[in-house]
């Protein structure tokens, strides 16, 4: 496993952990940051081009820019078949929508699974890739997010939802 930093974003440092499966670069886990969380990462640093690529991808993300990130270059051996199912729905959702739990499950093929999604997004080893952000609660609250619940409302606003005065999402 190797780390690349993406040292200066808007929210503060994001960290990359990757390695080669059969020669291919997959990246294994982002790190955001939160606020009173101090990510410190004991691996080697490391890059090449198609991590360096995802690293520029994500901190045009987090200026608000539309990139889509290949879920290819993700790695999935540490996520269990449901969490696969649900990342994946997760990657169709589009910039500038969002969904709630209840529909992400059923998009799944899972019925009556908004909190078991809710539980597999809250440990998304790839947010920003497979953006989770996307997805609120169905009173239309943005919910939790690992960067910390203003990160989550910024990213949304960056892809253009609006909030209502109480803090709920307009769909």
């Amino acid at each position: 496993m190797k780390l690349k930093q993406i040292p200066r974003t808007p929210f503060g440092p994001v960290s990359l952990i990757w390695g080669l499966l059969n020669r291919v670069p997959l990246v294994s886990r982002v790190i955001l940051p939160r606020p009173g969380r101090i990510n410190e990462v004991n691996i080697p640093d490391g890059s090449c081009a198609e991590i360096d690529a995802v690293a520029e991808s994500i901190s045009a993300i987090l200026q608000g820019e539309n990139c889509v990130i290949p879920i290819e270059l993700a790695d999935f051996s540490s996520c269990s078949d449901f969490q696969q199912k649900i990342l994946r729905a997760q990657y169709q959702v589009p910039r500038g929508r969002v969904t709630a739990y209840r529909e992400l499950a059923e998009r799944a093929g899972i019925k009556n699974g908004a909190r078991a999604a809710g539980t597999a997004l809250a440990s998304n080893p790839f947010p920003l890739i497979i953006p989770c952000h996307r997805t609120i609660r169905a009173d239309g609250f943005p919910g939790e997010y690992q960067g910390g619940r203003a990160m989550k409302k910024a990213l949304l606003e960056m892809e253009g939802i609006r909030f209502d005065p109480s803090g709920r999402a307009v769909r």
